[in-house]
């Protein structure tokens, strides 16, 4: 049966969680600003409703009964969901949310040191990243943006961002090891570091790579695989092999000196990132300031 159905008062339940948490009638009055009377009558209101004894009446003061020891937590436990609900929904009034769906990689090498100069702009824009490695599909989800990679067909109708640019990447001290790497044929007797497109992810891998640019030398068995763009990475840095690094995700590293880049053996795709807006209806001015910085990066 309902609490409607048993006509409990919510001011009922508020006197008593008062009452409760005070273990005193005048002390839940003071915080009400009402009367002792009128709170010990609310709550002898609501024991008869409900049918049970929630206070025994001791000396100067009440003690919870079993019952209503068990109300209270419950009452408390459904106050605290309530407030925290509605400072939830008055942030999120305050503060508009933005939930940006992309990959691993330019999540961490592109988009997010990007973020704190988007962030200065509009301290009250709440920007949520999510990361996906597979396959895309933001169906059913709570997106916004999305930023993924793909070919021209599959970016169809996207805000092109980054065309594919790919080259062998290392760090200095494996290429002061093995080097020189000028060519195809010593690249493919180095370690190769691989990232995985088990998931149908449309991104070069070597072979790929190999065939793209000659197609008659075959790389070396690769002595790592991974599913996760930024561990190859940081595989690389520490030297343990060599991979492929995109134009404008490496290029900072390869900035500061962690990576260097072997652009004699460089290679351009027509795939790349592009913007999708998930739904072009939702004009928000948030989602609009995003897009537009987006753009002007």
């Amino acid at each position: 049966m309902s609490l409607m159905d048993k006509r409990v008062s919510p001011n009922g339940l508020r006197v008593f969680e008062a009452a409760a948490r005070h273990l005193s009638f005048t002390a839940a009055a003071r915080e009400l600003r009402s009367t002792q009377s009128a709170v010990s009558q609310q709550v002898r209101a609501l024991e008869e409703q409900l049918g049970l004894t929630l206070f025994d009446r001791v000396h100067r003061g009440v003690r919870l009964t079993e019952p209503g020891q068990a109300l209270f937590e419950a009452v408390q436990e459904g106050f605290a969901t309530i407030e925290n609900t509605i400072d939830r929904l008055q942030r999120r009034h305050r503060n508009p949310r933005l939930n940006i769906l992309t990959d691993f990689s330019l999540a961490s090498y592109w988009l997010l040191p990007r973020l704190p100069d988007f962030r200065a702009r509009h301290p009250d824009i709440d920007v949520r990243i999510q990361t996906n490695q597979g396959v895309f599909d933001w169906q059913g989800q709570e997106v916004d943006i999305a930023i993924v990679f793909g070919d021209r067909r599959g970016l169809e109708g996207a805000t092109r961002l980054l065309d594919e640019e790919v080259f062998p990447v290392c760090s200095p001290g494996f290429l002061d090891q093995h080097g020189p790497i000028d060519g195809l044929a010593r690249l493919g007797e180095v370690p190769l570091l691989t990232l995985s497109a088990d998931q149908g992810q449309q991104w070069l891998d070597w072979p790929g790579y190999f065939a793209r640019l000659g197609g008659r030398v075959q790389p070396a068995p690769s002595e790592l695989i991974f599913n996760n763009y930024p561990l190859l990475v940081q595989a690389a840095i520490a030297g343990q092999g060599v991979a492929l690094g995109w134009r404008g995700l490496v290029d900072d590293l390869i900035e500061r000196g962690m990576l260097t880049g072997l652009d004699g053996l460089s290679l351009s795709t027509s795939n790349g990132y592009g913007m999708i807006d998930v739904h072009p209806e939702d004009r928000r001015d948030a989602k609009r300031a995003f897009m537009a910085w987006i753009l002007a990066g």
